[in-house]
């Protein structure tokens, strides 16, 4: 009979030695003769609660009962009892005694009554609480008298254990027995009732009257432990003697008619512990009609849920703050990673968050936030891009370039601008993350196509982005990257707050280049947008060539003493290099308008998430941060967005998932220009011409060939490419193009057009002459030097020749409409 009772207690082995756990500390109280200590597993290290029971004779009825609490917690499961892990019973020897101990292992629990002075709860708070807790022990005694038809037979104080998640759970299964209320036998049905004390005994039970206990429900005994348990909860001491009942002055008033029902004298007159949670008004708190609602969120529709999370920010901010962390955090990021919860929980788990320590916070928030990165719910997305300063310093820099960044980069090509736009300002977050593969073989792909966007507030966003980030590129993708980016496309673009982030862009990065740049590259690209239609891209660029001229000249006084060093350590001391490149604000918005149609904010204002970076490369000055002005000049009013970024831009197959449709044999600036049917103004098209002409070119040697204005305009297509990988360069084709050599005298004209320069140049001479009809080829002026390789004209709309149907003139189309007659009277014939 032992060897089978040992057999249903689980025993495997001959001693503790064999337990797969490590035995901790002891708690300074548990149930009866059982003692409970802390516990951890051997395989992983999780924690766990050991109970042990020993005795000296293995036909002790302590060690009986034990063995029969253990069959019964193995048997019955239920979400509020006490979950069973392993069991084994062992010889122990014991100094001088060898004792029999019996070992029960279980999910990680703490005494009820160390854990509520833990918590030290008061006032409202506490009543909630314990509600809570009252109404799962409740929901615990009804299954086993109801469901189950067994009697627990000793509820109390004693017998509720409390989980991390601050859960209550019923254990201490020695008593519990089958209720045979139909049964005649004249025995105890309770066949180790003597184990419980005579003050939880209701009157029947203490003068062993089983046949009025067999008449009676199956709660009968139950009931009346529930209402030892409600009067030791809240007296917050243990029942000493029956007497003690009676005293309801700690009891909460709504909760006295129902105790005082549970601990009715005539058995049949006890409430059901079922009809306790119905009917009692103490259960209707806060705290518990939000867990509920957690718990059986799967169940709730679309809209119920959105009110819910809504709310659940500011009512976090009264309910228990333990309660809040310990349970309903965690039951937050579950319905987030199964998409039970909307978008609005992000919110709430960010908030929750944020009362954790940093340890808690990267073992309890963070998992989750890294795994909804991979949601398709474009909301999920949005709430995560947009809170993104709140944990993203928290982030690994493995867990960012392995798991973070791959999900994130599929927003760079969202047909969502105001996604696009929330993928992008990440960047300055999680950039000093990426490994430089990462960075130069995938992010700076996606920003080359970002810059020619077709919402402006992106485009600019972009360069102050590429300005912001500079610190975290390499010393050769600098030199590939910044100059291309900043001159080539940030300068000429049609929105001024780009053309100004462009000019910031350079002055931020200035310790990046060297003295040739600055000269041949950099000031001659600048200085022209000092007769910009923008004001404001006006001061900057004058801003930006006094601290180019200051570089210039220090390095000057350097190679003069004698000493040509880099120019590093002579920026390094620049003024103006003080600050961050702050956001443009965008006009984006999730309706899908655009920044052309929604006024922006003023230029007084950045955005938190570039003030919030604190280990960003300081570059600019404060009072001059990047914003975009609410209202535009009247001569950019009518100017176009440059294309799409999936039209034909020059930058070659990209990597890391970005497709482009394109025309291979297209290279160059031109490319990314606004199409030719959108006119920009006249004198942006002048500063846009002025700065695509070389900075030096050769003497002209030899005949130059011959220059057809009219077909200007028609983009040659490349019969050669160059055997060199774009991918590794993706802003190489953007590049200043290389001069171009004459081989022929240039020829006088007196045509205007032809010089785009006409607008800004000294007045012409006061003598006219008649105006040449164009030929097909023009030879171009010698005072003009540029004009060979000069931009045409914006106005200049002629056909390629290749388009032409025939020589010849066209016929001229017969007009519509009424037209004028000229008649003569019949005399004059």
């Amino acid at each position: 009979m032992l060897k089978f009772l040992k057999g249903v207690v689980g025993g495997s082995g001959t001693g503790p030695k064999d337990l797969p756990y490590n035995i901790g500390d002891p708690y300074a109280s548990a149930w009866g003769s059982w003692t409970h200590f802390r516990g951890t597993s051997k395989d992983d290290g999780s924690s766990v609660s050991i109970f042990s029971l020993s005795g000296s004779n293995p036909q002790d009825g302590h060690l009986a009962a034990g063995r029969n609490g253990v069959k019964r917690l193995r048997t019955v499961r239920h979400p509020n009892i006490l979950s069973f892990l392993h069991s084994t019973e062992a010889e122990v020897f014991d100094g001088t005694s060898m004792k029999h101990t019996i070992y029960i292992v279980t999910e990680p629990v703490a005494p009820l009554s160390e854990k509520l002075k833990e918590l030290g709860l008061e006032g409202t708070q506490r009543d909630e609480y314990y509600a809570w807790g009252l109404r799962q022990i409740a929901k615990a005694a009804s299954f086993l008298n109801n469901d189950c038809k067994l009697v627990h037979g000793n509820v109390c104080m004693a017998s509720v254990v409390v989980t991390q998640t601050l859960d209550w759970k019923l254990h201490a299964f020695d008593v519990l027995s089958e209720f045979d209320g139909n049964s005649q036998a004249p025995g105890p049905m309770l066949q180790y009732e003597w184990l419980v004390g005579s003050q939880y005994k209701p009157t029947e039970l203490q003068k062993s009257d089983w046949a009025t206990i067999r008449k009676s429900s199956p709660w009968a005994i139950d009931s009346w432990g529930l209402g030892c348990f409600i009067y030791e909860i809240f007296s917050g001491g243990r029942l000493v003697k029956t007497e003690e009942l009676r005293n309801t002055a700690s009891i909460p008033k709504s909760l006295i008619p129902d105790y005082q029902r549970l601990l009715s004298s005539a058995p049949s007159r006890r409430l059901n512990s079922s009809k306790l949670i119905d009917n009692s008004e103490y259960f209707q708190n806060k705290l518990v009609e939000t867990i509920q609602f957690m718990e059986v969120l799967s169940l709730k529709d679309s809209v119920e849920k959105d009110t819910f999370f809504r709310k659940l920010p500011s009512l976090a901010e009264q309910l228990p703050r333990q309660i809040v962390l310990k349970k309903l955090l965690p039951l937050l990021a579950s319905a987030l990673e199964f998409g039970s919860a909307a978008a609005p929980a992000l919110t709430s788990l960010l908030k929750m968050g944020s009362w954790f320590a940093a340890e808690e916070f990267n073992a309890k928030v963070l998992p989750t936030i890294v795994k909804l990165f991979a949601s398709n719910d474009r909301a999920i997305r949005v709430g995560l891009l947009q809170h993104i300063d709140q944990y993203g310093e928290s982030l690994s820099a493995q867990v960012v370039d392995e798991q973070v960044y791959p999900h994130i980069a599929t927003g760079f090509s969202d047909t969502s601008a105001f996604l696009r736009e929330l993928t992008l300002k990440s960047m300055l977050v999680l950039a000093p993350k990426l490994s430089q593969r990462t960075i130069s073989g995938s992010l700076l792909k996606y920003l080359s196509k970002l810059q020619v966007d077709e919402e402006p507030a992106i485009r600019t966003n972009t360069t102050i982005l590429l300005g912001n980030i500079a610190i975290y590129l390499n010393e050769g993708m600098r030199k590939r990257v910044l100059i291309n980016a900043f001159t080539v496309r940030a300068l000429r673009d049609t929105f001024s707050p780009a053309r100004g982030a462009g000019v910031m862009a350079l002055c931020a990065t200035s310790s990046y280049y060297d003295a040739i740049e600055i000269a041949t590259r950099i000031l001659p690209t600048v200085i022209v947008l000092a007769i910009d239609p923008d004001g404001d891209v006006r001061s900057k660029a004058f801003q930006a060539v006094d601290q180019f001229l200051q570089i210039l000249k220090q390095y000057n006084e350097k190679v003069n003493s004698g000493d040509p060093d880099e120019t590093s350590s002579i920026i390094s001391s620049i003024p103006g290099n003080a600050s961050l490149l702050g956001w443009a604000m965008s006009s984006l918005t999730s309706k899908g308008k655009t920044s052309e149609q929604v006024p922006v904010a003023s230029s007084t204002v950045d955005t938190t998430i570039a003030s919030s970076t604190s280990n960003v490369h300081p570059v600019v000055d404060a009072s001059s941060t990047m914003a975009v002005h609410s209202s535009l000049t009247t001569d950019m009013d009518d100017q176009p967005a440059p294309s799409s970024p999936t039209s034909t831009d020059g930058w070659g197959e990209l990597e890391n998932g970005i497709h482009e449709e394109h025309d291979s044999d297209k290279d160059g600036w031109d490319d990314v220009e606004p199409l030719e049917e959108q006119k920009p103004t006249p004198s942006l098209t002048n500063i846009q011409a002025a700065q695509k002409r070389p900075v030096s070119q050769p003497k002209p040697q030899g005949n130059h060939p011959s220059y057809d204005p009219s077909v200007t305009n028609a983009r040659p297509k490349n019969t050669l490419r160059a055997p060199k990988d774009e991918d590794d360069d993706p802003w190489g084709s953007i590049a200043a193009p290389a001069p171009k050599t004459t081989s022929r005298p240039l020829k006088t004209t007196n045509d205007d057009d032809d010089d785009p320069w006409a607008a800004i140049a000294a007045p012409a001479p006061t003598t006219t002459s008649k105006p040449l009809k164009p030929k097909p080829s023009v030879a171009q002026d010698d005072d003009d030097p540029w004009a060979a390789i000069a931009a045409p004209p914006p106005t200049t709309k002629a056909k390629p020749l290749s388009m032409g149907r025939g020589r010849g003139t066209k016929p001229v189309a017969q007009k519509l409409g009424a037209q004028r007659i000229n008649r003569t009277s019949s005399t004059g014939l």
